[in-house]
Protein backbone atom coordinates (compact mmCIF):
# COMPACT_ATOMS: atom_id res chain seq x y z
CA UNK A 1 0.00 0.00 0.00
CA UNK A 2 1.19 3.52 -0.78
CA UNK A 3 2.20 5.40 2.37
CA UNK A 4 0.92 8.96 2.42
CA UNK A 5 3.05 10.59 5.09
CA UNK A 6 6.44 10.68 6.79
CA UNK A 7 6.58 11.92 10.37
CA UNK A 8 10.36 11.94 10.93
CA UNK A 9 12.61 14.00 8.63
CA UNK A 10 15.64 16.25 9.03
CA UNK A 11 16.92 19.28 7.13
CA UNK A 12 20.32 20.99 7.10
CA UNK A 13 19.53 22.72 10.40
CA UNK A 14 20.15 19.41 12.20
CA UNK A 15 23.86 19.79 11.45
CA UNK A 16 24.37 16.30 10.03
CA UNK A 17 21.60 16.31 7.40
CA UNK A 18 22.13 17.39 3.82
CA UNK A 19 18.93 18.81 2.29
CA UNK A 20 16.78 21.89 2.68
CA UNK A 21 13.13 21.92 3.73
CA UNK A 22 12.21 22.83 0.15
CA UNK A 23 14.18 19.90 -1.28
CA UNK A 24 12.57 17.50 1.19
CA UNK A 25 9.04 18.65 0.40
CA UNK A 26 9.60 18.82 -3.35
CA UNK A 27 10.77 15.19 -3.29
CA UNK A 28 7.83 14.23 -1.04
CA UNK A 29 5.42 15.71 -3.59
CA UNK A 30 7.07 13.71 -6.38
CA UNK A 31 6.60 10.55 -4.30
CA UNK A 32 2.92 11.24 -3.76
CA UNK A 33 3.11 12.03 -0.04
CA UNK A 34 0.38 14.20 1.44
CA UNK A 35 2.04 15.12 4.74
CA UNK A 36 5.60 15.47 6.02
CA UNK A 37 6.80 16.45 9.49
CA UNK A 38 10.01 18.45 9.81
CA UNK A 39 11.64 17.18 13.01
CA UNK A 40 15.11 18.63 13.30
CA UNK A 41 17.25 17.76 16.31
CA UNK A 42 16.68 19.83 19.44
CA UNK A 43 19.54 21.97 20.82
CA UNK A 44 21.24 19.40 23.08
CA UNK A 45 22.37 17.37 20.06
CA UNK A 46 25.94 18.25 19.08
CA UNK A 47 26.18 20.73 16.16
CA UNK A 48 22.42 21.07 15.65
CA UNK A 49 20.46 24.30 15.55
CA UNK A 50 19.36 26.66 18.30
CA UNK A 51 16.26 27.38 20.39
CA UNK A 52 15.26 30.32 18.16
CA UNK A 53 15.01 28.04 15.12
CA UNK A 54 12.13 26.12 16.68
CA UNK A 55 10.50 29.24 18.12
CA UNK A 56 10.48 30.69 14.58
CA UNK A 57 9.15 27.66 12.67
CA UNK A 58 5.79 29.42 12.37
CA UNK A 59 7.22 31.41 9.44
CA UNK A 60 7.20 28.26 7.29
CA UNK A 61 4.08 27.69 5.18
CA UNK A 62 1.53 25.08 6.19
CA UNK A 63 1.83 23.56 2.74
CA UNK A 64 4.75 23.34 0.31
CA UNK A 65 4.61 21.85 -3.20
CA UNK A 66 1.12 20.58 -2.37
CA UNK A 67 2.34 18.67 0.71
CA UNK A 68 1.14 19.55 4.20
CA UNK A 69 4.09 20.51 6.41
CA UNK A 70 4.03 19.81 10.16
CA UNK A 71 6.49 21.92 12.14
CA UNK A 72 8.03 19.58 14.65
CA UNK A 73 11.08 18.66 16.67
CA UNK A 74 13.06 15.60 17.68
CA UNK A 75 13.68 16.11 21.37
CA UNK A 76 16.60 14.61 23.22
CA UNK A 77 15.88 12.74 26.44
CA UNK A 78 18.62 14.02 28.74
CA UNK A 79 18.30 11.83 31.82
CA UNK A 80 16.41 8.86 33.22
CA UNK A 81 13.76 11.20 34.67
CA UNK A 82 12.65 12.12 31.14
CA UNK A 83 14.04 15.65 31.03
CA UNK A 84 13.94 17.12 27.50
CA UNK A 85 15.75 19.99 25.80
CA UNK A 86 12.93 22.35 24.83
CA UNK A 87 10.62 24.51 26.91
CA UNK A 88 6.86 24.23 27.04
CA UNK A 89 6.26 27.64 25.46
CA UNK A 90 7.85 26.48 22.20
CA UNK A 91 6.39 22.98 22.32
CA UNK A 92 2.89 24.46 22.60
CA UNK A 93 3.38 26.16 19.23
CA UNK A 94 4.71 23.12 17.37
CA UNK A 95 2.60 20.56 15.53
CA UNK A 96 4.54 17.48 16.59
CA UNK A 97 7.23 16.30 19.00
CA UNK A 98 9.27 13.11 18.87
CA UNK A 99 11.36 12.17 21.94
CA UNK A 100 14.41 9.96 21.47
CA UNK A 101 17.45 8.57 23.23
CA UNK A 102 20.66 9.65 21.45
CA UNK A 103 24.17 8.62 22.40
CA UNK A 104 25.64 12.17 22.34
CA UNK A 105 23.00 13.28 24.86
CA UNK A 106 22.58 10.32 27.22
CA UNK A 107 24.67 7.20 27.66
CA UNK A 108 22.81 3.89 27.95
CA UNK A 109 21.82 2.91 31.46
CA UNK A 110 20.41 -0.31 32.82
CA UNK A 111 17.27 -1.78 31.30
CA UNK A 112 15.31 -0.33 34.22
CA UNK A 113 16.84 3.13 33.77
CA UNK A 114 16.33 3.25 30.00
CA UNK A 115 12.73 2.12 30.41
CA UNK A 116 12.14 4.75 33.08
CA UNK A 117 13.48 7.46 30.76
CA UNK A 118 10.81 6.54 28.19
CA UNK A 119 8.05 6.16 30.77
CA UNK A 120 8.77 9.54 32.32
CA UNK A 121 9.01 11.39 29.00
CA UNK A 122 5.65 9.93 27.96
CA UNK A 123 4.10 11.74 30.92
CA UNK A 124 4.82 14.98 29.06
CA UNK A 125 1.63 15.96 27.18
CA UNK A 126 3.67 17.54 24.36
CA UNK A 127 5.46 14.31 23.42
CA UNK A 128 3.57 12.60 20.60
CA UNK A 129 5.98 9.88 19.46
CA UNK A 130 8.85 7.84 20.88
CA UNK A 131 11.60 7.86 18.27
CA UNK A 132 13.47 4.68 17.27
CA UNK A 133 12.60 2.71 20.44
CA UNK A 134 14.19 -0.40 18.90
CA UNK A 135 17.75 0.90 19.33
CA UNK A 136 19.61 -2.11 20.81
CA UNK A 137 22.12 0.11 22.60
CA UNK A 138 19.32 1.03 25.04
CA UNK A 139 17.84 -2.12 26.58
CA UNK A 140 14.13 -1.56 27.26
CA UNK A 141 11.24 -3.43 28.87
CA UNK A 142 8.87 -3.38 25.90
CA UNK A 143 5.88 -4.54 27.92
CA UNK A 144 6.23 -1.50 30.14
CA UNK A 145 6.83 0.72 27.13
CA UNK A 146 3.63 -0.51 25.50
CA UNK A 147 1.64 -0.14 28.70
CA UNK A 148 2.60 3.51 29.07
CA UNK A 149 2.22 4.26 25.36
CA UNK A 150 -1.32 2.94 25.48
CA UNK A 151 -2.12 4.77 28.72
CA UNK A 152 -0.86 8.14 27.45
CA UNK A 153 -1.72 7.85 23.76
CA UNK A 154 1.92 8.12 22.74
CA UNK A 155 2.85 6.49 19.43
CA UNK A 156 5.84 4.21 18.93
CA UNK A 157 7.84 4.79 15.78
CA UNK A 158 8.98 2.07 13.40
CA UNK A 159 12.18 3.75 12.25
CA UNK A 160 13.35 2.80 8.77
CA UNK A 161 16.85 4.20 9.26
CA UNK A 162 17.37 1.83 12.21
CA UNK A 163 16.95 -1.10 9.82
CA UNK A 164 19.40 0.21 7.21
CA UNK A 165 22.43 -2.10 6.90
CA UNK A 166 25.55 -0.44 8.27
CA UNK A 167 23.58 2.24 10.12
CA UNK A 168 24.18 3.61 13.61
CA UNK A 169 21.56 1.34 15.17
CA UNK A 170 22.71 -1.97 13.70
CA UNK A 171 20.90 -4.87 15.38
CA UNK A 172 17.57 -3.05 15.77
CA UNK A 173 15.62 -5.58 13.72
CA UNK A 174 14.80 -8.03 16.52
CA UNK A 175 13.62 -5.26 18.83
CA UNK A 176 11.47 -3.69 16.12
CA UNK A 177 10.04 -7.13 15.45
CA UNK A 178 9.09 -7.38 19.15
CA UNK A 179 7.38 -4.00 18.96
CA UNK A 180 5.39 -5.01 15.88
CA UNK A 181 4.35 -8.33 17.39
CA UNK A 182 3.16 -6.59 20.56
CA UNK A 183 1.33 -4.04 18.45
CA UNK A 184 -0.54 -6.88 16.71
CA UNK A 185 -1.27 -8.53 20.03
CA UNK A 186 -2.55 -5.30 21.63
CA UNK A 187 -4.21 -3.85 18.54
CA UNK A 188 -2.06 -0.77 19.11
CA UNK A 189 -1.26 1.32 15.99
CA UNK A 190 2.29 2.33 15.06
CA UNK A 191 3.67 4.99 12.77
CA UNK A 192 6.50 4.63 10.25
CA UNK A 193 9.27 7.22 10.12
CA UNK A 194 12.04 7.42 7.55
CA UNK A 195 14.39 9.44 9.81
CA UNK A 196 15.59 10.93 6.52
CA UNK A 197 18.79 12.99 6.60
CA UNK A 198 18.83 13.40 2.79
CA UNK A 199 15.86 14.29 0.61
CA UNK A 200 15.81 11.04 -1.34
CA UNK A 201 15.10 9.14 1.87
CA UNK A 202 11.93 11.09 2.67
CA UNK A 203 9.04 8.63 2.45
CA UNK A 204 11.39 5.65 2.12
CA UNK A 205 10.22 2.83 4.40
CA UNK A 206 11.64 -0.02 2.31
CA UNK A 207 13.41 -1.87 5.13
CA UNK A 208 10.45 -1.46 7.47
CA UNK A 209 8.13 -2.69 4.71
CA UNK A 210 10.15 -5.91 4.39
CA UNK A 211 9.57 -6.63 8.08
CA UNK A 212 5.89 -5.70 7.89
CA UNK A 213 5.40 -8.17 5.04
CA UNK A 214 7.29 -10.89 6.89
CA UNK A 215 5.02 -10.53 9.92
CA UNK A 216 1.87 -10.01 7.84
CA UNK A 217 1.33 -6.87 9.87
CA UNK A 218 -2.24 -5.50 9.59
CA UNK A 219 -2.55 -2.40 7.42
CA UNK A 220 -5.18 -0.93 9.72
CA UNK A 221 -2.52 -0.57 12.45
CA UNK A 222 -0.25 1.60 10.26
CA UNK A 223 -1.15 5.26 10.65
CA UNK A 224 0.84 6.39 7.59
CA UNK A 225 -2.03 5.27 5.39
CA UNK A 226 -4.48 7.82 6.75
CA UNK A 227 -3.06 11.25 7.66
CA UNK A 228 -6.43 12.34 9.07
CA UNK A 229 -6.44 9.43 11.53
CA UNK A 230 -2.86 10.18 12.50
CA UNK A 231 -3.57 13.85 13.15
CA UNK A 232 -6.69 13.04 15.14
CA UNK A 233 -4.65 10.72 17.35
CA UNK A 234 -1.94 13.20 18.34
CA UNK A 235 -1.59 14.20 21.97
CA UNK A 236 -3.98 16.88 23.24
CA UNK A 237 -1.41 19.25 24.75
CA UNK A 238 -1.30 21.75 21.85
CA UNK A 239 -3.82 24.53 21.34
Amino acid sequence: MKRLMDIHTHAVASGHAYSTVDENLRWAAEQGLQLVALTDHAPAMKDTTCHAYFANLHVLPKELHGVRLLKGIELNILDFDGTIDMDEAVLQRLDLAIASLHMPCIKPGTKKENTQAFLKVMENPYVDIIGHPGDPRYAVDYRELFRMAKETGTLLEINNASLTPGGFREGSRENIKKILLMSMEEGQPVVLGSDAHFYRNVGDFSYAEDLLRELQFPEELILNNTPEKFLAGLRHGRK
